[in-house]
């Protein structure tokens, strides 16, 4: 696995390069991952036979597009504690037919903190027999679990882990919710924090991140300036960042609900938002030198983009090098590239994160 860990990570290298030659960047940096034991999140489907129940994936055969059932007995791009625990898991969930009847998934959230959630997803309702026994799956496992079915979700302690990552020698905790987006790989995720900080240098002036999701990158980040500013536009999204910015006790950060496109309307003094307004917080107060930015696969928006051209330092994280590329040719319209990265996120796919520094020319 080794040999071929590595041909698709040269593989990668070369492609990210050749395709943004033409901007003639600073050498790439290159951010590898573990080859295996690398994925906190892993979803199985479980297969029921006459004598058996195991886990399953599917393979499709692209010529007839037919699926193939295979069994996974152990999955060794998952985090240890997925392996360790997906056999002991699957005896218990044998043994009581409470549990085993009509399960038809098993949805994995491991956390290098060391919680774990793990989602039991049936085609039957759930009763009262059914959450006796989780909870004591739960209790005899230590982990936490949540059963669903379709109109059900129960929730039997939290629907959530809190993962502990750490930046330059500090850890941040983070509250992932189940169904909720988090980066996959948390070892490289660790790389790409400690590599946006050491992009961001410190500033008595202020940071506006855009798309900040749970506030992965805000906690850290918020070190370097005197203030921040994050926009995420899920209710959900928002929440944990207010959770975690409130556990990490970390006191110079307001967290805006809304979108890219709102803010750059509110920025422009174009439209008011109540939401502002129900927060305190007032975008006029904000002296921002930095702007971050980890946007969806699509992109940034072209008024985003121009509102982008006018800070002194914009932070870009991408996980789409494609729209990334196109997002390059307006914004070096008016800045230079100072640093450029590749993470890799996703081994064994075609998949990539890229990260750039750019400054105002």
């Amino acid at each position: 696995m080794t040999a071929t860990y590595q041909a698709q990570l040269e593989a990668k290298i070369q492609r990210i390069s050749t395709q943004f030659a033409e901007f003639n960047p600073p050498a790439l940096e290159v951010f590898g991952s573990p080859e295996q034991h690398f994925r906190m999140r892993a979803e199985f489907r479980i297969w029921h036979t006459d004598q058996d129940m195991f886990y399953a994936m599917f393979e499709r055969n692209p010529e007839d597009q037919q699926k193939t059932v295979i069994r996974v007995d152990e999955f060794p791009i998952a985090d240890h504690s997925i392996n360790q625990l997906m056999p002991i898991l699957l005896a218990e969930l044998k043994a009581d037919p409470l549990l085993e009847k009509r399960l038809f998934e098993v949805d994995f959230l491991a956390t290098l903190s060391g919680e774990m959630l793990v989602t039991l997803i049936y085609h039957r309702k759930l009763d009262n027999e059914w959450e006796k026994a989780a909870r004591t799956l739960a209790e005899k496992l230590n982990i936490k679990i949540i059963g669903r079915s379709r109109g059900q979700k129960l929730v039997l302690t939290d629907d959530f882990v809190v993962e502990e990552l750490q930046v330059l020698e500090q850890k941040f905790k983070y509250k992932q919710i189940e169904g909720g987006f988090t980066q996959p790989n948390a070892i490289v995720c660790q790389k790409m924090l400690e590599w946006a900080c050491k992009a961001a240098e410190a500033s008595q002036k202020h940071l506006l991140e855009l798309y900040c999701g749970n506030g992965n990158f805000t906690l850290p980040l918020s070190l370097k300036f005197e203030r921040v500013l994050a926009t995420e536009l899920a209710k959900s999204s928002v929440y944990a960042a207010q959770w975690n910015i409130e556990q990490n006790g970390i006191d110079n950060i307001q967290v805006a609900r809304l979108s890219a496109e709102e803010f750059t309307q509110a920025f422009n003094g174009e439209r008011e938002f109540r939401r502002l307004q129900e927060a305190e917080i007032d975008i006029q107060s904000y002296e921002f030198d930095t702007v971050f930015v980890d946007p969806p696969r699509a992109g940034i928006d072209l008024d985003t983009l121009k509102l982008l051209q006018r800070f002194d330092r914009i932070i870009y994280i991408s996980c789409n090098p494609d729209t990334l590329h196109d997002n390059l040719k307006i914004l070096l319209e008016s800045h230079k590239i100072l640093k450029f990265a590749m993470f890799d996120q996703f081994p064994y796919t075609h998949h990539v994160e890229t990260g750039i520094l750019l400054e105002k020319i």
